[in-house]
């Protein structure tokens, strides 16, 4: 992938090394698993049906909200997919020219940096904390099946490791005189 080139003051541009094979591999990766690891199996939720779920308690939670909780979800998920896959793009760099106002325009860098770096700090914290409750009090009492956490635990990690890696890498190429 050629340098990128990123519009400065006065008309001047700056070069930006591209991503390399491993950011570019950990960004997809992170995006996949935002998306077809997370969205998939929440949406089922969503539209009400109680997969790995005990369907009396599914039931009432769902009722009480689950549902467009879910929604809400998928959709964080799917831009947290987007962040991901943007640090290794040219569109991570420089707003495309079908949008609106901003065509053209540098993307913040410091504004998509803090953002990875703080969804995928959160993403690694959910992780620890589903761990440590999974080993405390492995009930298969709750709303779904415990064992959902097998799946889940991985999936989080590659989601979040993935997206500290992919904005480590863009922090560094974006780095003003790099």
């Amino acid at each position: 992938m050629p340098k990128s080139t990123l519009p400065r003051s006065e008309g001047t541009v700056a070069e930006v090394p591209p991503p390399p094979r491993w950011a570019v591999r950990a960004a997809h990766a992170s995006a996949l698993s935002a998306t077809v690891g997370f969205i998939p199996l929440h949406a089922v939720w969503a539209l009400g049906i109680p997969l790995w779920a005990d369907e009396r308690a599914f039931q009432e939670w769902y009722e009480a909200g689950g549902g467009p909780y879910l929604f809400a979800l998928s959709g964080m998920a799917l831009l947290a997919g987007i962040l991901a896959v943007s640090l290794v793009r040219p569109w991570g760099l420089v707003f495309p020219g079908r949008t609106p106002f901003l065509a053209g325009r540098r993307v913040p860098r410091r504004t998509l940096t803090a953002t990875a770096y703080a969804v995928s700090v959160f993403l690694l914290l959910y992780t620890a904390w589903a761990a440590v409750q999974l080993f405390r009090t492995f009930d298969d009492e709750g709303v779904f099946s415990p064992w959902i956490v097998v799946y889940g635990i991985p999936q989080f990690l590659v989601w979040g490791i993935g997206l500290y890696m992919a904005a480590h890498s863009y922090r560094h190429r974006t780095a003003p005189g790099h």
